[in-house]
C-alpha cells in the first residue's frame, strides 16, 4: 500500500497555480466537439477526468475507457448518442457500479440507441449514434446534475431542440447554470423557461475560442489550510469574483472560518481574520464537493455543524457520507449521517488512532480535504494518495512548496 506522511509548516505563505476547472473543461470539451471546432479551449486541466475526454473525443476508439471519470461517463454518454458510430464506453469497477439508468431512459425517451452490456441500469454501455429528434422530457430535479447538463449540451443538435422539465427539489442548480452560459458562448439558444423548466432551441453551436478559468473546488483545501493555519497569505492566480462556478461559495463559507478573500483583479488573496462562528450550518444542495473541506475544517477548529443537501455524496467516486464518518472517527471526532442527506457533529469525540492514517476509498477528495488535517494534528498519513490526479495532479508538489514535509512511508 502506497502512504505518505505529512508534517505542516509553522505558517503558510505560497501563490499557487491552481490546476483549471475540470467542470468547465469538460463541458468545454464537449461543446467544442459538437460545434466542430478544430481547436482545442484554451488552459485544459491536466488532471485525469479531463485528458480522458480529451483522448475519447480526438481518438474515438470503438471501446472508451472514461477510468473513474463520472463527468466523462454522462457528458460522453449523450455525445456519443448523437454522433455516428457505434462504441462501448466503460470505466472502473467502481464506476461500474455508479447508476446511469436515468440519463439513458431520457436519451432513449430522444431516440438513442443505447444497450447494457453488463448489469441493468449501470455502465457499461453500448451506443450507437445517430441524428435524434428531441422532444420534451421530464426528469426528477434530484439527480446529479450531470445528467442535466449531459442532455442540455446535446439539445441544439436535436432536430426538434429540447424542453427539459425538472420535478421536485432541483439540486446542484449552480452547475445547471453553467452549463448554459459555456452553451450561449457557443452560439446556443438556452435558457430557463419556467422555474422548473428549461428550453433549448436547434441550431448550430458555432466554434469559437474559450479560456479556462482556475478550479474554485481545489482553491477550496487551500482555504482549509489558511483556516486551519497561525499564519496564512495564500495567492490563487486565475479565480475572479464573478466566476461561473458554483464552488466559489468557497469564499463566502470560509469568511465564517476567520479567512477573507481579498479579490485583486485576476486573481484572489486569502488572509487571516480573526471572527469566526461558533456553529455552521449550510444546506450543500448547490455544491456538494465542498463538503468534505467543510467537514474536516469544521471538526478541526472545534465548530459543531449541521450540513444538509448532501445526498448526491453517495453515489460519488466513493459513498463520501460513509468515508468521512469512518475517517473523522480515526481523528477522534464522531460525526453522524442522518437522514441520507445531513452530516451533524455536536462536538462528541471520541478515542483517536495513536498514528491515524486516512484511507482516500479511490477518492481524490478525501486525500485533499484531510491532508490539511495535518495542520492541527502535528502529522498525518493518507493512503493511495495518487488519487488526486483525478482533478488536480500537482496537489502534493504544491504543499511541498508551501512547506509541507512529505515523506513516503
Amino acid at each position: 500500500m502506497k502512504r505518505i506522511s505529512l508534517t505542516p509548516p509553522d505558517s503558510i505563505n505560497a501563490t499557487i497555480q491552481l490546476p483549471s476547472s475540470k467542470s468547465i473543461c469538460n463541458r468545454a470539451l464537449i461543446i467544442n466537439a459538437l460545434s466542430k471546432g478544430k481547436n482545442l479551449p484554451e488552459n485544459l486541466s491536466d488532471c485525469d477526468d479531463t485528458q480522458v475526454m480529451i483522448h475519447a473525443l480526438r481518438e474515438m476508439p470503438s471501446t472508451i475507457d472514461i477510468m473513474a471519470a463520472g463527468t466523462a461517463m454522462r457528458f460522453l454518454s449523450a455525445y456519443l448518442s448523437v454522433t455516428d458510430g457505434v462504441h462501448v464506453i466503460t470505466g472502473t469497477q467502481r464506476m461500474q457500479q455508479r447508476p446511469i439508468r436515468i440519463l439513458v431512459d431520457a436519451l432513449r425517451t430522444l431516440g438513442a440507441d443505447i444497450e447494457y452490456i453488463g448489469q441493468e441500469g449501470y455502465p457499461p454501455l453500448k451506443i450507437n449514434g445517430r441524428t435524434l429528434k428531441g422532444d420534451s422530457i421530464s426528469l426528477p430535479g434530484n439527480v446529479s446534475s450531470q445528467y442535466i447538463s449531459a442532455l442540455l449540451m446535446v439539445g441544439p443538435v436535436l432536430e426538434k431542440g429540447l424542453r427539459l422539465t425538472l420535478t421536485g427539489e432541483i439540486i446542484s442548480r449552480p452547475y445547471i447554470d453553467l452549463t448554459l452560459e459555456l452553451m450561449k458562448h457557443f452560439g446556443a439558444k438556452a435558457q430557463w423557461t419556467a422555474e422548473n423548466e428549461l428550453t433549448v432551441e436547434a441550431c448550430a453551436y458555432q466554434p469559437r475560442p474559450y479560456a479556462i478559468e482556475s478550479d474554485w473546488s481545489a482553491a477550496s483545501y487551500w482555504y482549509e489550510m489558511a483556516a486551519l493555519s497561525k499564519e496564512a497569505t495564500v495567492v490563487l492566480p486565475r479565480l475572479s469574483e464573478n466566476s461561473l462556478q458554483g464552488d466559489a461559495k468557497v469564499a463566502a463559507l470560509f469568511e465564517n472560518l476567520g479567512v477573507k478573500t481579498t479579490y485583486e483583479g485576476n486573481r484572489v488573496v486569502l488572509s487571516k481574520h480573526e471572527q469566526r462562528v461558533s456553529h455552521l450550518e449550510y444546506n450543500f444542495i448547490g455544491q456538494p464537493d465542498l463538503a468534505q473541506t467543510l467537514v474536516v475544517t469544521c471538526a478541526m477548529m472545534g465548530i459543531p455543524f449541521r450540513f444538509s443537501g448532501l445526498q448526491s455524496l453517495k453515489i460519488k467516486e466513493t459513498d463520501r457520507m460513509a468515508a468521512l464518518t469512518a475517517e473523522m472517527k480515526k481523528l477522534g471526532y464522531r460525526i453522524t449521517e442522518a437522514e441520507g442527506s445531513m452530516l451533524l457533529w455536536n462536538g462528541e469525540r471520541c478515542e483517536a488512532d495513536e498514528c491515524p492514517a486516512i484511507d482516500t476509498y479511490e477518492d481524490h477528495r478525501m486525500a485533499m480535504a484531510f491532508a490539511p488535517a495535518s495542520i492541527r494534528l502535528g502529522k498525518l498519513s493518507i493512503n493511495h494518495p495518487e488519487v488526486v490526479s483525478k482533478s488536480y495532479p500537482r496537489f502534493w508538489e504544491d504543499l511541498s512548496a508551501a512547506g509541507f514535509c512529505i515523506k513516503e512511508d
